[in-house]
């Protein structure tokens, strides 16, 4: 469980961890729905740069880049690939953690880039 703050507001997302290569490699590949309130927390072990990408994912997705402290540094739209060949979603900043949630999650929530990310 994650707790977001975006001022005086909290929201919490029920997230399951992606902490190793494997895991992080696979994401959310093949899930044909995910709850409202769930999510995917990419933990990496160090800062790491470059994107993410949709292959063999078939919901679209938001994904939030964050920085060692929890910091959303960026929110990106992803749109599900079928294909061989997918455009990699990159944020063009180093982060530490990203957040995958359903598209339009951080909008309808009013979470914006400058929010805090805490794990529960």
């Amino acid at each position: 469980m994650i707790k977001i703050s975006s001022g005086e507001r909290e929201r919490r997302l029920t997230v399951h961890v992606a902490d190793t290569q494997e895991k992080i490699e696979k994401g959310l590949m093949f899930v044909e729905k995910l709850p409202e309130n769930e999510g995917m927390l990419f933990v990496f072990s160090e800062k790491t740069y470059g994107g993410f990408w949709m292959k063999n994912t078939l919901i679209p997705l938001s994904i939030a880049f964050l920085d060692s402290d929890g910091k959303i540094l960026k929110i990106l739209h992803m749109e599900p690939c079928k294909e061989e060949e997918c455009p990699a979603y990159d944020p063009e900043l180093s982060y530490h953690y990203a957040i995958e949630v359903n598209l339009g999650w951080f909008e309808k929530n009013q979470i914006k880039e400058g929010d805090d990310v805490f794990l529960e």
